[in-house]
């Protein structure tokens, strides 16, 4: 698991309140208990806060998976 992936799955078990929460590339919305539209602003928050950037709305949108996600947010921290 690199670093990213590690500290994505902390921010993902403190915002859905899940500690049993495991990424994987393919993972989804779909596979979160929580994660809707709401849960998608805080969770978008909380990755901007963390890692010290920002994402606009189109390229919320854009992002289908985990792994999608991991990839902008290490290709946004370089």
């Amino acid at each position: 698991m690199t670093a990213v992936a590690s500290r994505l799955t902390d921010l993902l078990r403190d915002v859905f309140d899940n500690d049993e929460i495991e990424l994987s590339d393919e993972m989804t919305a779909a596979d979160v208990e929580g994660w809707d539209s709401m849960g998608n602003v805080r969770l978008f928050l909380a990755i901007e806060q963390e890692f010290g950037l920002r994402f606009g709305a189109s390229e919320i949108g854009a992002i289908k998976n985990i792994g999608e996600l991991i990839a902008a947010i290490e290709r946004k921290s370089r």
